[in-house]
């Protein structure tokens, strides 16, 4: 798949970049943690989705991880990018850095790092490089041969006069493009649930009801947060899109249902700053002895970027503004920052932050609340409120990072009314008059972000989605609950419900996607990429997730080795799980038959199976094919995933779907003999819909082979 992704986006002239090289699963401590996994997992399951997209589809660049591999951080490690990819893998492209993941002049330069991210670069300034050169500690050939790759990459996206000018960006069709990923969208949304039909929601089945549409049904969630936000040209949201697809033949009420904000919505209105202006008045000064030169700007809210670029590196900040509460009675007050701060009210301290922020890039990327206090406040009265923050340090053992320097402070607030509000009585009190409730559940993306992993294993926030989805199911008819995360949640109300379709995060034609799939003008065909496991502790990685500090440094152990996902649920009753691997409902079922296995060369396989559509509508499946030993061994897996391929069949049409495997695909790494390895004897290949529903399988003898790296 990634392969793809990368051939598409290069034939139209982009130059795509692979990312994280390599063993990046976890965001605690992501800068420094050090990642502890045996050679043959790190083959096997972390090196092997990146050998795939080098060989199939010869990415322009790869980006490094923050994180350490066996004790030494990625953009250092020569054993990775020198031997693995530039040796044994034979690939030529531009290595760059993550942001601020250079941690190294010299040895950076020497394993092979060409591009130091972002600029200006912190390591590799003229002077550094310098010395280390005259040093003797790097040699010219060094710096040609990074140089070389960085006009390399510049010239294969045609960046300069002699090579041709840029590939003509084509006339923007908007409707083209919403319509392209309102369908892609569409056929990535699983259907995990469907009792008695019903769904589709077709014209015949709710017309003239009345449907409750409940939780984010009037937000879009499009994306995550952090490096997985993009801005869009537009959102939709699936009360629009169902408003659209019903008309009038279907009466739509609404009530959120559940507090899912994380962080208090920053001051914007009712205040002004030192000048008369609207906002706030943000004060910086360079130095923290009080020494250097003063800045005064207007902010529009009470936030300040660390990376606004009118605060100097180094700066303590002040934000001014006086506020005009247009209600009387409590105001929620919550302050976060990187580097220690305070917040008053009309010159009293009533919070104060003494410490650098100790999850610095959870408060980067918005997923730090902050502490909490209540004030009660009058109508038309002024209030002075200043936020002093100072620069982020390393805590104490820590190495600096890219934040090092960097001030920061954000303060939240929110009026009681909306805060102590009980949605969840509102929402129920809706559903008990209503034919029907749909609830929308899932991540936002200040919960499901870039910089922190997940808090819990159950939808936030505090059980306030999952208390939503049992009430209503009691209160109304039927309930069908819509999930948009990007990952699998725990399920406590599954037996509850009618219906579950799990969305992930469709775009910004999410809700017309989302209405497609429930009115059934698109059959569902996704398929699950991951496990949903009913218990967090049956989970591969529980227990050593997220590691543990030696010497103050955190190191996280993959002890489940080649057990993970599929692999390790293989070995656990199939209870253990609500949704296996590759498991997807549809509106029409399918038949698959006539598996058979043929020999193509001396490394690779044929397998061909039969797929009818004996359901009444249009749809599509993704035929699966598992390769695994007839007798497993205590140290493998009982089957791998060799091959998958999406069928799409009209009612009562068949067709015979081609499925290749390689050698490779029956290969164990050794790591004793640095080799991959094929064992003789006899391998069972199984055709399925998911990685415990298999229909059909067949027998094959395959011979003893090796593969170098």
């Amino acid at each position: 798949m990634a392969a793809n992704l990368v051939n598409g986006l290069q034939s139209e002239g982009v130059l795509a970049t692979v990312k994280h090289f390599v063993a990046n699963e976890q965001e605690t401590e992501r800068l420094t943690v050090d990642t502890r996994v045996g050679d043959r997992a790190l083959r096997e399951i972390y090196l092997r989705p990146f050998e795939i997209v080098i060989r199939d589809a010869n990415p322009a660049a790869l980006m490094t991880a923050y994180n350490k591999v066996n004790g030494e951080h990625m953009d250092s490690s020569a054993a990775l990018i020198q031997t693995v990819l530039r040796e044994q893998w034979g690939w030529d492209g531009l290595i760059m850095s993550d942001w601020g993941g250079t941690n190294s002049t010299v040895e950076a330069l020497a394993a092979g790092l060409d591009l130091e991210m972002p600029g200006p670069t912190r390591w590799r300034t003229k002077e550094a490089v310098s010395a280390a050169l005259t040093s003797g500690k790097l040699d010219e050939d060094t710096i040609t041969q990074r140089a070389r790759r960085v006009l390399g990459f510049l010239r294969r996206g045609n960046r300069f006069v002699d090579g041709g000018t840029p590939k003509d960006t084509p006339p923007f069709d908007e409707q083209t493009t919403e319509d392209l990923i309102r369908e892609a969208g569409a056929k990535g949304i699983v259907l995990l649930k469907n009792e008695a039909g019903i769904l589709p929601l077709t014209n015949d089945k709710v017309k003239g009801k009345r449907i409750a549409l409940l939780g984010y049904a009037k937000d879009c969630l499009a994306h995550g947060g952090g490096s997985a936000a993009v801005v869009a040209h537009h959102y939709t949201t699936a009360w629009d899109a169902l408003r659209t697809a019903f008309g009038d033949d279907v009466e739509l009420v609404y009530s959120k249902g559940a507090h899912t904000f994380r962080r208090l919505p920053t001051i914007t209105d009712n205040v002004v700053g030192l000048d008369g202006s609207s906002g706030f008045t943000l004060s910086s000064r360079r130095s923290c002895d009080g020494n250097g030169e003063q800045t005064t700007l207007s902010l529009a809210e009470s936030e300040l970027s660390p990376f606004d670029p009118r605060c100097a590196h180094g700066s303590e900040v002040n934000i001014t503004g006086t506020f005009t509460p247009p209600e009387t009675g409590r105001y929620y007050f919550a302050l976060s920052s990187l580097g220690p701060s305070t917040f008053s009210i009309d010159g009293t301290v009533v919070l104060h932050q003494e410490q650098d922020c100790a999850d610095d890039m959870g408060y980067l990327f918005g997923a730090i609340p902050g502490k909490q206090v209540a004030i009660s406040l009058e109508t038309g009265v002024q209030y002075s409120l200043h936020i002093h923050a100072e620069p982020h340090k390393p805590a104490n053992g820590q190495e600096a990072n890219f934040l090092t320097g960097r001030s920061s402070a954000r303060v939240g607030c929110m009026y009681e009314a909306e805060h102590d509000s009980d949605l969840l009585a509102e929402a129920v009190e809706l559903s008990k008059g209503c034919d029907l409730a749909i609830v929308f559940t899932g991540h936002n993306p200040a919960w499901e972000t870039e910089g922190q992993d997940r808090v819990d294993f159950h939808l936030p926030k505090d059980g306030s989605q999952d208390r939503l989805v049992a009430a209503v199911s009691v209160a109304a008819p039927k309930t069908i609950v819509v999930n948009s995360t990007g990952s699998a949640v725990a399920l406590p109300w599954l037996d509850q419900v009618d219906a579950l379709i799990q969305c992930w995060f469709p775009g910004q034609e999410a809700g017309s996607s989302i209405a497609d799939v429930l009115t059934g003008a698109q059959t569902p065909e996704g398929h699950l990429p991951c496990t949903f496991p009913k218990r967090l502790e049956d989970c591969p990685a529980y227990g050593n997730f997220p590691g543990h500090h030696v010497d103050g440094k955190l190191k996280v152990n993959y002890a489940e080795g080649v057990f993970v996902g599929y692999r390790h649920f293989d070995r656990l009753p199939a209870d253990a799980v609500h949704f296996p691997f590759g498991f997807g409902l549809s509106y029409t079922t399918f038949t698959l038959s006539d598996l058979v296995v043929a020999r193509a060369d001396d490394n690779s396989f044929i397998a061909s199976v039969r797929v009818e559509n004996s359901g009444s509508c249009a749809g599509a499946v993704a035929v699966q094919l598992y390769v695994g030993k007839e007798t497993p061994n205590a140290e493998g897996p009982v089957k791998i995933l060799a091959a998958f391929d999406k069928v799409r069949l009209q009612a009562g049409e068949s067709s015979v779907a081609q499925l290749p495997i390689t050698m490779r695909d029956f290969a164990r790494f050794d790591e004793t003999g640095q080799e991959w390895v094929v064992e003789e004897g006899t391998y069972i290949v199984y055709a399925g819909r998911h990685a415990q529903e298999i229909d059909i399988w067949t027998r094959i003898h395959v011979s003893r082979q090796t593969y170098m790296p």
